[in-house]
């Protein structure tokens, strides 16, 4: 007569389906993270993403309802990533702020565009990219608000804020590096050079 199965098997059984499945969607979306780097949205398609991480398309309906949701767990785990990363950078000087925002834009400047540029096309995209906005200007506020001018009043030290933000942002870096052709090292003294008058 066969024994009943036993409580702490069938989690068991369950926890590692459950893992199973986790590793299943990180495949999914860093299949379709790696087809994003390369190509615009509109012409990934789910078969293609699907055979990159080794499943089927209806495991990819199944599991993210279709393109528009898998593009959006993207830019939401990317986005962690990229919050971790940022508050994770050297701030003790401005140079050595301006060292870890430009290895962070090397690694994920041009991702960070793209996702800007094609959000009107994604259901629910746009939102993540207002949070994006939103955590980047308050990243500068906490980043350079000790070096603007005490003495200043209010309403330049808003202004000065708003000329590092601008500074700060994607865009520059991709201004300096790709327009401008200078290497990481010109990029990061550009910035400082740009950021000088306004946080000394």
């Amino acid at each position: 007569m066969k024994s009943r199965e036993s409580a702490g098997s069938r989690e068991y059984r369950m926890s590692a389906r459950a893992d199973s499945a986790e590793l299943t969607g990180e495949r999914i979306v860093d299949a379709m993270l790696a087809r994003l780097r390369g190509t615009p949205y509109e012409r990934i398609r789910l078969d293609d993403v699907a055979a990159d991480a080794g499943v089927t398309v209806q495991t990819v309906i199944r599991r993210f309802g279709g393109k528009a949701g898998l593009m959006t767990s993207v830019v939401e785990r990317e986005f962690g990533r990229i919050v971790a990363a940022r508050d994770a950078g050297d701030q003790r000087s401005v140079a050595s702020t301006v060292s870890a925002l430009v290895e962070h834009y090397e690694v994920y400047g041009s991702l960070i565009l793209k996702t800007y540029s094609e959000a009107p096309q994604i259901p629910g995209l746009a939102e993540l990219v207002a949070r994006g906005r939103a955590y980047h200007v308050d990243w500068c506020r906490r980043a350079f608000e000790d070096h603007l001018d005490p003495e200043a009043d209010e309403e330049t030290r808003r202004v000065r804020l708003a000329q590092v933000v601008a500074i700060c942002d994607a865009t520059t870096w991709r201004i300096l590096r790709f327009d401008g052709a200078l290497t990481p090292d010109e990029t990061e003294r550009a910035l400082r050079e740009l950021l000088a008058p306004l946080v000394g």
